[in-house]
């Protein structure tokens, strides 16, 4: 599976760690280093796809970083930043990033920036495969014996999850924080519609007994 790499910079460690495993969750590998000295040089050993930069940092700060890598490698980077005023993001942009996403922020948005951002340049997050079927999460589409769907983002999420757990029952209970992202109460009936749309879906490109209910427990491919 041939995964985009990035590394992310980010001293703020619940964040970072947060970040992280979004983005790997989503299909691509993240270094996240924690020792911000001699940053530019650690990124460049990494050899990434993509660069997430926050501005403040210790030590160096991210202005310097990304005028530092603009030197030696185009390698693309996203700056990541409390500060969000166009000012700053002027100034981000001359020292040679190639996005600016202002902090607090949206995940699905920063996953969307980034999926961008390495479509510009060639790239995406790796496809993964199981039993046949292809699940591509940069281009939220789903594959089989050469048909193609598109999927909504919903089941896009599903599938995510499954196929890391692939093998393995999820409980509705993990699919619907998967789903939803949130402590509220949601009627159960609307996951049982979301993954019937998704058997739905992936029947339209040939694929059955792919989605397995285990009653009582939840679902497995």
């Amino acid at each position: 599976m041939d995964m985009a790499k990035l590394v992310l910079v980010e001293d703020d460690a619940v964040l970072r760690r947060e970040l992280k495993l979004l983005l790997e969750t989503y299909g691509y590998t993240c270094a996240a280093p924690t020792n911000f000295t001699d940053m530019p040089e650690a990124i460049l050993r990494e050899n990434p796809d993509l660069v997430l930069l926050d501005l403040t940092l210790p030590g160096k700060d991210g202005y310097s970083i990304c005028r530092e890598l603009r030197l030696v490698s185009r390698v693309p980077v996203i700056v990541l930043t409390s500060r969000d005023t166009e000012a700053d993001e002027l100034l981000s942009m001359s020292f040679g990033a190639d996005d600016f996403i202002a902090k607090p922020f949206n995940r699905q948005i920063l996953l969307a920036h980034t999926a961008a951002v390495l479509k510009r340049s060639g790239l995406h997050a790796g496809t993964v495969t199981h039993r046949g079927v292809t699940y591509d999460p940069g281009r939220g589409t789903v594959s089989f014996e050469g048909r193609e769907a598109e999927l909504t983002k919903n089941e896009s999420r599903i599938l995510s999850l499954l196929f890391r757990s692939a093998g393995q029952i999820v409980s509705r209970e993990e699919l619907m924080n998967e789903l939803w992202q949130s402590d509220e109460f949601i009627d159960d009936n609307t996951l049982t519609v979301n993954m019937n749309r998704l058997r739905r879906t992936l029947e339209g490109i040939g694929v059955r007994d792919f989605l397995t209910t285990r009653r009582g427990k939840g679902y497995e491919i």
